[in-house]
């Protein structure tokens, strides 16, 4: 298998055939062996139907269909889990990725043996205000944050070798950051190739400007995963030792002034002095206990689900 190409989707029952007939064409001019692995997000229009009849038609496409939505990433992680291909690639529904772009970006995975290309929409059909602005300042964060030069961090088209997508773990809302991801696992040949970007053709958008605010809090989640995910107790133990030993400096402070210096003075408990110290040695034994949770958590946890499967075509 040459090509794996995984598509989530949530209600674009117009657009589907259309991108499907597309596909097929492109990767038959290229002679790819391929397949394509839709996944239904819970549609609740036709989706699921329009899919069923493309699958009979072509047993090069097979499906997914959730209980209900579970978010755009559980998809991407389903489409990976099932992705036999040598290259697999990512792309959304709606028309706005063409398939005309996956020759080249396969050309340069496997002749300059990267991990990931991801897409970079120049050009885009966004409205400004709403959509190209935030997208801007959300990237230039992205970069900074991660080290990762890449201008569209979310951009849906992106190929990927296939031991990268087997070895990340898509979750929550993180398919924002697969770039980032897959450098945190040692897979750092990324690259990136200027798109095409083509106007939304049928339905409106599944994403508000609450995404944004989203994907500004995961970006703070996963600096901190890729900083401390394996090692919380470097962060957690070095605010707690720091506090711990702020508290006891002020306690020794007290301790000696009392008895050396001022016995006739008043309580000790009277000072704030010691409501400082009381306090930071509360709280650092606080992030001490949460450091080694953390450890404890980090160390068991194994690889979990977060969606349930409904159907399965072409498997």
């Amino acid at each position: 298998m040459d090509i794996s190409i995984v598509i989530p989707l949530l209600n674009e029952s117009e657009s589907l055939e259309e991108l499907s007939l597309k596909i097929d064409s492109v990767m038959k001019e290229n002679s790819f062996n391929y397949e394509v692995i839709y996944v239904d997000d819970g549609s609740t229009d036709n989706s699921w139907e329009v899919i069923r009849n493309i699958c009979d038609k072509n047993k090069s496409f097979k499906a997914i269909k959730f209980l209900k939505n579970y978010g755009k990433s559980q998809a991407l992680h389903a489409g990976f889990n099932t992705a036999n291909g040598k290259v697999v690639f990512t792309m959304d529904a709606d028309l706005q990725d063409d398939p005309e772009e996956i020759p080249e970006i396969y050309d340069l995975i496997i002749k300059k043996n990267l991990d990931l290309v991801s897409g970079w929409k120049k050009k885009r059909f966004d409205p400004l205000i709403t959509k190209n602005l935030p997208s801007k300042i959300f990237n230039l964060c992205a970069r900074i944050t991660s080290g990762i030069k890449l201008n569209d961090f979310n951009c849906g088209l992106k190929g990927y070798r296939k031991e990268v997508v087997k070895n990340i773990n898509v979750y929550g809302e993180m398919h924002r950051y697969i770039p980032i991801l897959a450098s945190n696992e040692g897979y750092n040949k990324i690259e990136e190739k200027i798109i095409k970007h083509r106007p939304r053709k049928y339905g409106k958008t599944k994403f508000g400007m609450n995404r944004f605010t989203h994907g500004f809090l995961d970006l703070i989640t996963i600096w901190f995963l890729s900083r401390f995910g394996k090692r919380p107790m470097h962060f957690f133990g070095a605010i707690g030792a720091i506090m711990l030993i702020i508290g006891f400096l002020f306690a020794a402070y007290l301790g000696v002034d009392k008895i050396y210096f001022n016995p006739n003075s008043r309580l000790i408990t009277e000072k704030p002095e010691f409501f400082i110290s009381l306090t930071t040695m509360i709280l650092g034994s606080q992030f001490f206990v949460a450091g080694f949770i953390g450890e404890m958590i980090t160390r068991n946890n194994q690889n979990k689900k977060y969606y349930n499967i409904e159907t399965v075509i072409n498997s």
